[in-house]
């Protein structure tokens, strides 16, 4: 899948179902269900899926939390607005 292939798919009402766990949790995260993101960020028990939950940990303003969450990832703490780390964290599992 390409970048642009899961922005096109926001359109629909769900996520293709061949999208990795943290890739669905981006995708509900930018359809602004930050809920649901946060669950399945939660249960991907991964590295990425901790870089994802530090970003919506940022995204809701609590940053002592999304701080730990980036620690987990080992990921530095970001800074950059939110739609660009959003991109940037597509484009990184987008590659893997």
């Amino acid at each position: 899948m390409q970048f642009e292939d899961l922005i096109d798919s926001l359109k629909e009402e769900q996520p293709l179902p061949t999208l990795s766990v943290e890739l669905q949790s981006l995708w509900w995260a930018r359809k602004g269900n930050w809920e649901k993101a946060h669950q399945l960020a939660q249960d991907a028990n991964s590295r990425e899926g901790d870089w994802i939950h530090a970003y919506l940990h940022r995204e809701e303003g609590d940053l002592g939390n999304a701080a730990y969450w980036y620690a987990q990832a080992n990921q530095e703490t970001s800074d950059q607005d939110l739609v660009v780390e959003w991109e940037d964290i597509v484009k990184t599992l987008l590659r893997e």
